[in-house]
Order: structure tokens, then sequence, then C-alpha cells
């Protein structure tokens, strides 16, 4: 078992030493030699990304590991997103929806979902497009939601309830981008 937490040591280095090259050459060093004495097998997809010398850009060194992000003006992401926190102010939120004739969206998320951080930008985008839409983001994982999860049958994330005129007029399971811009475009084109 020794052995293979210092290959697993090994290999984070060597990541390191790929994302950062101005660190000590200890990643590639690491690389062709053991502390024992014996070899450590390469590691193919980051042995090509080491540097032969330290005036490589990182751009140049890296061009699939390079990383781009949307970015909000605020954090929160645009002023119609709200986050709801509890069972209590979904309820709330959704009896407003319903009672007023709102249109809004009803996004069921998690913090350890994956497709829900890669739509999460999209969200924002179409928000921001649709400011007369408020988007309410819902993390599954809130104490108090069980029952509400339950009722409304939630069991997948991203889940986005769509409502128009008080009622629930479309809903989309997983992170269908495309379906998803469609959807907005249908329901929420302001004439």
């Amino acid at each position: 078992m020794r052995g293979s937490s210092s290959v697993i040591l090994r290999r984070l280095l060597v990541r390191r030493q790929v994302l950062n090259p101005n660190s000590t050459n200890i990643a590639k060093l690491l690389i062709s030699h053991s502390t024992n004495n014996t070899t450590v097998p390469k590691i193919p997809s980051f042995r090509n990304y080491i540097p032969a010398s330290s005036s490589q850009s990182q751009s140049q060194m890296l061009p699939s590991l390079q990383f781009h992000r949307t970015l909000f003006s605020s954090p929160d992401g645009p002023s119609n997103i709200l986050v709801i926190e509890s069972g209590e102010e979904f309820n709330s939120s959704l009896g407003k929806v319903k009672d007023d004739s709102l249109p809004a969206i009803f996004y069921f998320t998690a913090a350890w979902c994956g497709p829900c951080k890669f739509i999460w930008p999209v969200i924002g985008e179409l928000s921001a497009k649709h400011p007369h839409v408020t988007t309410y983001k819902i993390d599954i994982d809130q104490k108090g939601l069980e029952s509400t999860l339950s009722k409304l049958n939630i069991s997948a994330v991203p889940t986005f309830l769509f409502f128009q005129h008080g009622e629930k007029v479309a809903e989309i399971v997983g992170a269908d981008v495309s379906r998803l811009k469609t959807t907005m475009e249908q329901l929420y084109k302001k004439d």
C-alpha cells in the first residue's frame, strides 16, 4: 500500500510541475527516478507537457489545459436569479409565481453535479436576455426540501420547471443547452 501512495504523490507532483512551469524541477526528477532507485512509470498524458526550459510560456506548454470561464457582473449572476435556501422559501416563491401569474424558472441543482456546473453560465446568459423572467436556483441538498422534491418528482439534476401565467408549462431534465434555449425563446420571448 505504501508503494501506491508514493506513486500517487509523484503523480500529483508531476501535475503541479505541469501546471506551474516555474516551480522546482522535482517532478521531472521523480518521473525519471524514484527514491528507492527503481524507475517510476512515466505518465504519457503529462510527460509531453513538462517544459524543456523555464523560458517556455504556459500557453505553449498546455494548449489543451487552458480554462475559459464565463463570469457575471455580480457573484451570484444576474439580479433576476434568486437562490432558494429552504423548503419554506421554495413554497413561498412557488406560491407567489402561481398567485401572481409570473413567468419563472425553477432550476434544481446540486453542488456536486458536473452537468449543473456546465449549464450554469448558459442560465446566466439566458437570464440576462430575459430579465422579466425570474430564475429560482434550488440546491436539492438543502435541508427541508425532501418532501417538496418528492411531490414535484425531482429525481435528477439539473431539472428545470418553467412557469407561465401561474402554471407549469414545461420541464427539462438534464443539461440540454439547445432545448433550454429553445424553450426559453418560445415561452418568454417579449413581443
